[in-house]
């Protein structure tokens, strides 16, 4: 049975669809649109309930090609293989982009669901399915995914280390408007994987040059100066390395690895007063951060070296208070993990409405044990695993709801069982005598046909004399027997012959177009009969129809509800395993950052105190230039 139809959300939908890539024609089915509406919002699993449903219901339809989905059907099928990617389901949407793949479309459309295909094997590091998913692109691609093509095509060349074939592919994307930048980078990439250096070195100094406003853009322009400054720095080649590193935007992304290279560029060429610039600025930043924690540290050491041992001291000092008040805080974080408040945090659903949710994280007081979110979330396996978390608990938040909306459908199935019950009774009634006379109609029909078949392999005249002429046919058999015990030829018979001979020749003459007008008219039946049995069956339909709407309903609303309670368990038990390996991740992540810290707190507390005594001895020579140290 269909359901209600939509009223606001159809209007909400025309701007939406307006850009939808899958649409070249008028949107005439307004619950695909509102899949799509919700795919828009990045409501990827709202956007699969609802073209799941609508698509299950169209192939269960006796005539699909009345519904309005008939005329979408095959972006609907490749639609939701692309919700299914966008919400992480990959088996899913394996199988139907490659039933897409399988089917007779257009190229636009197979070259399309191809690259959905291989990027699916690609974020899966199934490399060889994602090349050969690739290398069934061919004939017309559209144009908005043509750059996306190669360049994918170019990253599973550098993971397969492949590294001179996606040399050729990048070099062909420089001048891209959505991959230029990253394909300058991954250029630079693809020559020091291949063993050029000198040519990895130059692509990532151009990379590191492009004029842009994108935000994208300009973190992998910052990329590319830090991993320049990073070769350079590997090769001892520190003068050549600080360019490059000052070349990257105090407020990015890499500016805090940046400034902490740079530092030690400077170090390393005896410019310790160099050194100090980037350091102060870096050692000022947020103190979660384990480049600006090293930089606490290595300020001071800068400062030892320009033998400024006071000032030098004196950061010491903070450096110690800071790693002391930081090592607090992991211990907080651990004890909190353990306590189960990390997971508590991670769900609260005001909090994720916020685009920079993580952020946020680290800055709630009462959350000690997301400080040092940000560092966790660097890791991909941290990440991915967080993100299963997550999808968990937003699905028993839904089957939780579901839960909750069984009694309504419990009220409306009685609440139509009222409304039919007493109706069809009488209509039942009405329907057998109904059917009984259909039935009656249906078998003359039947013999009318049957006949003329028969008269045309065997012509019967006396078969179409009309009423009157039977009648009078009749009539002269009476006779004929009443005139038995007369003479044969007598005057009697005669008549009888005679009248009989111009019934037979009145029937016989006009045989022909007796039968013509036979033949017309049980045309005309048989179209009647195909409407009376058109509304036979349309009647048929409807009464089905008003006892499924309420009877049935009860053992898969039952079946429904056991399934969604074993759900809840099911994910209930699957959340607390990957809890569990969350908070491990987390626990030994932020151990072993204690440990790094208690490290650089044993550091600081000796060089504090050989900061103290030079400071000291340095003071003393002041007071008396005779005094020398021993």
């Amino acid at each position: 049975m269909r359901r209600a139809p939509l009223s606001v959300l159809g209007l909400l939908l025309v701007s939406v669809l307006a850009s939808s890539p899958v649409h070249s024609e008028e949107l005439k089915d307004l619950y695909f649109g509102e899949a799509l509406y919700y795919a828009h919002q990045g409501l990827y699993f709202e956007a699969l309930e609802r073209l799941d449903t609508e698509i299950k219901q169209h192939g269960e339809l006796d005539e699909p090609e009345l519904d309005t989905l008939y005329a979408h059907i095959d972006d609907a099928d490749f639609s939701l293989g692309d919700f299914e990617l966008r919400y992480r389901m990959h088996h899913r949407a394996g199988r139907a982009i490659k039933a897409v793949l399988e089917a007779a479309v257009d190229d636009v459309v197979r070259n399309d669901a191809a690259y959905r295909l291989a990027r699916i094997h690609f974020q899966k590091n199934q490399l060889a399915e994602a090349l050969h998913a690739l290398d069934r692109i061919e004939g017309e691609i559209p144009e908005s995914i043509e750059d996306d093509i190669e360049f994918l095509r170019a990253n599973v060349y550098l993971a397969k280390g492949r590294p001179e074939e996606s040399i050729e592919v990048l070099e062909d994307l420089q001048d891209s408007e959505s991959f230029g930048g990253f394909a300058s980078y991954n250029l630079g990439i693809a020559y020091l994987q291949s063993g050029q250096r000198q040519a990895a070195l130059e692509q990532l100094d151009r990379a590191g040059q492009i004029e842009t406003n994108d935000p994208a853009e300009l973190a992998i322009r910052d990329k590319s100066n830090l991993v320049a400054g990073t070769i350079h720095l590997e090769l001892q080649e520190f003068e050549l390395a600080i360019p490059y590193l000052n070349r990257v935007r105090l407020d990015g992304p890499f500016s805090n690895q940046a400034l902490l290279s740079a530092g030690w560029a400077s170090m390393a060429v005896d410019n310790a007063e160099r050194a100090v610039v980037p350091w102060s600025i870096l050692a000022e930043r947020e103190a979660t951060d384990g480049a600006t924690q090293e930089a606490m540290l290595a300020l001071p050491y800068a400062y030892g070296k320009l033998e400024v041992h006071g000032r030098a001291a004196v950061y010491y000092g903070r450096a110690l208070d800071a790693f002391g008040t930081e090592i607090d805080k992991l211990n907080e974080s651990i004890d909190s993990i353990r306590e189960g408040k990390f997971l508590e945090v991670l769900v609260r659903e005001e909090i994720r409405k916020d685009k920079d949710w993580v952020v946020r994280l680290r800055a709630l007081p009462e959350s000690p044990e997301t400080y040092y979110l940000l560092d966790l979330l660097a890791s991909h396996d941290f990440q991915t695993g967080l993100q299963n978390y997550l999808d968990l608990a937003d699905l028993r938040r839904k089957l939780v709801e579901w839960q909750g909306g069984f009694d309504a459908y419990d009220d409306m199935v009685a609440i139509r069982r009222d409304h039919y019950d007493p109706l069809l009774p009488d209509i039942d009634t009405e329907f057998r005598e109904l059917d009984s006379r259909m039935r009656l109609r249906k078998e003359q029909h039947k013999m009318l046909v049957r006949r003329r078949d028969d008269l045309l392999t065997t012509p019967r005249p006396e078969f179409l004399a009309t009423p009157e002429e039977q009648a009078m046919f009749g009539r002269l058999a009476q006779l004929e027997e009443q005139a038995a015990t007369l003479e044969p030829d007598g005057p009697e018979w005669r008549r009888i012959r005679r009248l009989k001979g111009v019934l037979v020749w009145r029937i016989e003459t006009e045989y022909h177009e007796r039968f013509t007008e036979f033949d017309q008219n049980l045309r005309e039946l048989d179209d009647e009969m195909a409407s009376a049995q058109a509304q036979y069956d349309q009647y048929v339909r409807v009464r089905q129809a008003a006892t499924h709407s309420y009877e049935g309903y009860d053992k898969p609303i039952m079946r429904l509800r056991v399934h969604s309670g074993n759900a809840v368990q099911k994910i209930d038990m699957l959340m607390a395993r990957q809890g569990r390996l969350l908070e491990r991740a987390a626990i030994e992540h932020l151990s072993a950052r204690r440990s790094r810290l208690e490290n650089f707190g044993d550091k600081a507390r000796f060089a504090l105190a050989d900061s103290y005594d030079r400071a000291t001895q340095a003071q003393a020579r002041a007071e008396d230039p005779r005094k020398e140290d021993p």
